[in-house]
């Protein structure tokens, strides 16, 4: 068997090494495919490094080309694919390098190309100073830039989602004066207008000048350089532009050879991560859709921890193995200096548009017991289905050692429990570490109060 992999990152690399681990080099040739000079590394780690917080680029690969050749998988990093042919099974290269285009045929193949970056129109340019998150030669980019002469004084970050906060930190953690932009009334649209609120008023704490509800328009470039970027509200001067607006499956080249998309414009697979209506075609990571299982909705939801495990159970698969992915609750955390932002299921909107009727129940409590040093305030909002009390999704704002809570509440939602459950939930208590009445408990308790009143 000859398996191509298109794509070299979590997804593509976890698939490779598990084929490789079940198959001998004589049953199986693997062959993969990277248009960036980097493998298996850690994309969510950008605005860490930008920061000065970790050290990059190596230290944020997991993985290197040489170390997946030694164990079998002829990786070719600067190599894009351009083209697939199911019915001749082959795949066209580009050798970006080189210069060459190559041609190649396969038995199986696995898609893993993740997400591209939403670029609108006026951000397709060559302009310097101005740059995305996507990838570690991104990321390379954007630090020499922050380095260069003259060293760059005057930040814009475009987008207020996750990416667009953490590199607003990052940037003012470098001594640039910043300015978020956003769209939306709030910033991190993925939490309840409430929630945000508290995200807003810990940005603008650290120095930030976050601007909702402002629209850009543009960008001004002088002289082959950024000078500032355009909005409905004004001008914004700026000499490096971060943009943030979030990513969209990377599926064009699978639309183009015919291979099926789901409804959100990903790849759709079944359980195994097989493609249906594409033989011999597997598909995993950030260009896949998954099935939220708390709405029962295919979603595309671009994150590392799914892209692995995606990866690994096409790889077990191709090995002659069992297993399977069965969907997602939508947990995700980050922080804004010492704030910490944490949700998973579904929000108050998401949870409308799925067509529930809920309840909420917003809770501030402490990480620690009140007396303890270092208890800090933290609010915990969680929603439920109003006839049954089942835990439909979960907020968390608060200091340290907020954001982990919300892994008992993704917990509670996998396995479908309801709130008055949850209110007998057996955790951990000691006063360094929560209060007798852990917050997850309280918040519990009160939406419970609020289903019965």
């Amino acid at each position: 068997m000859r398996l191509i992999v298109i794509g070299g990152d979590a997804a593509g690399m976890s698939a490779a090494s598990q084929a490789r681990r079940r198959l001998a080099a004589a049953d199986c040739e693997i062959l993969a495919f990277e248009r960036g000079r980097f493998t298996s590394y850690s994309a969510c780690g950008i605005p860490y490094w930008i920061g000065g917080v970790v050290d990059g680029p190596d230290a944020l690969v997991a993985r290197d080309p040489a170390a997946f050749r030694e164990a079998g998988i002829d990786v070719r990093t600067r190599h894009e694919v351009t083209g697939i042919d199911l019915t001749a099974r082959t795949v066209t290269v580009r050798d970006l390098d080189g210069g060459r285009e190559l041609r190649e045929g396969f038995d199986e193949l696995v898609y893993a190309t993740g997400a591209t970056p939403v670029r609108p129109g006026w951000a397709r340019t060559d302009a310097g100073g101005v740059f995305g998150v996507q990838t570690l030669d991104d990321g390379a980019a954007l630090r020499a830039w922050l380095e260069s002469d003259p060293k760059p004084s005057a930040a814009v970050v475009i987008g207020a989602g996750y990416i667009g906060v953490e590199m607003a930190e990052a940037l003012i953690n470098r001594g640039l004066s910043v300015t978020l932009v956003e769209r939306a009334e709030q910033p991190m649209a993925t939490v309840d207008p409430d929630m945000g609120a508290l995200v807003a008023t810990a940005i603008r704490g650290l120095g930030i000048d976050l601007r909702t509800g402002v629209t850009v328009q543009g960008l001004e470039i002088k002289n082959g350089r950024v000078a500032s970027v355009v909005t409905d509200a004004g001008p914004l001067a700026a000499d490096v532009v971060v943009i943030a607006l979030g990513v969209r499956p990377n599926a064009a080249l699978a639309e183009e050879a015919g291979i099926p998309l789901g409804s959100t414009g990903a790849l759709r697979t079944d359980l195994r991560q097989r493609v249906p209506g594409a033989e011999g075609v597997w598909a995993a990571g950030d260009c896949t859709e998954v099935l939220h299982r708390v709405s029962g909705r295919r979603v595309h939801v671009p994150l590392g921890t799914h892209a692995n495990k995606q990866g690994r159970v096409a790889g077990i698969n191709l090995g002659g193995g069992y297993a399977t992915f069965p969907g997602i609750v939508g947990t995700a955390v980050t922080k804004v200096c010492d704030l910490e932002v944490a949700r998973t299921g579904l929000t108050s909107a998401e949870a409308a548009l799925a067509g529930f009727a809920t309840v909420t129940a917003p809770v501030e409590s402490t990480n620690r017991a009140g007396y303890f040093p270092g208890a800090v305030p933290m609010t915990v909002k969680l929603i439920a289905e109003r006839d049954t009390g089942v835990l439909l999704g979960a907020q968390i704002v608060g200091r340290t050692e907020a954001a982990k809570r919300v892994d008992a509440l993704a917990v509670a939602l996998w396995n479908r429990m309801t709130v008055t459950e949850m209110t007998a939930l057996d955790l951990g208590y000691a006063p360094p570490y929560a209060p007798v009445w852990d917050p997850i408990l309280i918040a519990a308790r009160k939406t419970e109060e609020k289903l019965r009143g």
